[in-house]
């Protein structure tokens, strides 16, 4: 009994966040899953044949291997060390639950709607949405390389002492320029027969200077180039999470009108509502959603082009 609770436990930590426990989540068949005799003989760390599993399910083998076929992915989450081959399947822990979370659920929403909970495509892959946090942005990886080659060649031309960071007075930026008092104590110390490289040193100084000036111009064009790629970018995942919330709203929307709920419905089948409800909305976006996302991309780099040209 000890076990069976420790079990429940740890099946309850685990899949907290699954789609499928979600769906049986605070049910009548909740405690019916959770509290199966089989559930005494599973160990963690250990793996079982599917005419065990299929034992234990009251199933035949043949039906076991029919539900792990579509949901390969989703049972087994690629490990590497499952030691599955083409003709003997292993199960662990968390694949056996997994299962029978399947086999529980396979009546009411078939194949086709255990996918569309899981976010299965029809490649059988799990679709991963990430939304990204308004004040979350990812740097390219050129711009952060090219930001830090910039950064240490900044750091080796200071260390010369030929140059220093002024504040120029009207755009209140910091800009490059030559450090004058370093020149002039260098040439103080010259003795007077070195007037010949005290020539080249000059000649020398006004190169140095051109050179400065090309160097001023490359790092502002790099980092207005730089300023444009991440702006482009925040505006590309805003248009993203834009689109992604329409729909939802339309689904929601759509979803409203198709379904007339009475009072009836309301009160006793609510549980379910919510979850027919969740599969529409799902279904609308991952249908709606990529069409969608590349039109209105389009349609802001055409409006950005425009602008340029203007």
């Amino acid at each position: 009994m000890e076990q069976t609770i420790s079990i429940e436990k740890r099946i309850k930590e685990i899949f907290a966040d699954d789609p499928l426990y979600l769906v049986i989540k605070e049910t009548p068949t909740e405690q019916f899953f959770l509290s199966e005799t089989y559930l005494s003989n599973l160990i963690e760390k250990k793996y079982y044949s599917t005419p065990e599993v299929a034992s234990w399910f009251n199933v035949t083998d043949a039906q076991i291997r029919y539900y792990i076929k579509p949901f390969e992915e989703y049972l087994f989450d690629d490990e590497a060390s499952n030691p599955t081959t083409a003709s003997v399947i292993r199960l662990d822990f968390k694949a056996v639950i997994k299962l029978r979370m399947i086999l529980l659920l396979k009546d009411e929403y078939r194949v086709k709607g255990l996918k569309q909970l899981l976010r299965i495509n029809k490649d059988g892959h799990i679709i991963k949405i990430r939304t990204p946090s308004s004040t979350e942005v990812g740097m390219p990886d050129n711009i952060e390389y090219r930001l830090n080659a910039m950064s240490q060649a900044l750091e080796q031309i200071m260390k010369t002492g030929l140059f220093k960071m002024e504040q120029d007075e009207e755009s209140q930026q910091m800009q490059l320029s030559l450090n004058y008092d370093f020149f002039k104590q260098e040439i103080k110390a010259l003795p007077p027969e070195h007037s010949q490289e005290l020539t080249e040193i000059q000649v020398a100084t006004k190169k140095l200077e051109q050179e400065n000036t090309e160097l001023k111009k490359k790092v502002e064009e790099i980092m207005a180039s730089n300023k444009e790629d991440i702006a482009i970018r925040i505006r590309e995942k805003a248009i993203e999470q834009i689109v992604l919330n329409r729909l939802q709203n339309e689904a929601v929307q759509q979803y409203s009108q198709q379904r007339k709920i009475t009072l009836f419905q309301k009160l006793f089948r609510s549980a379910q509502m919510e979850v027919d409800k969740k599969l529409y909305i799902a279904a609308y976006i991952e249908e709606k959603f990529p069409k969608q996302l590349t039109q209105a991309l389009l349609e802001y780099h055409e409006q950005s082009i425009s602008y340029q040209n203007e």
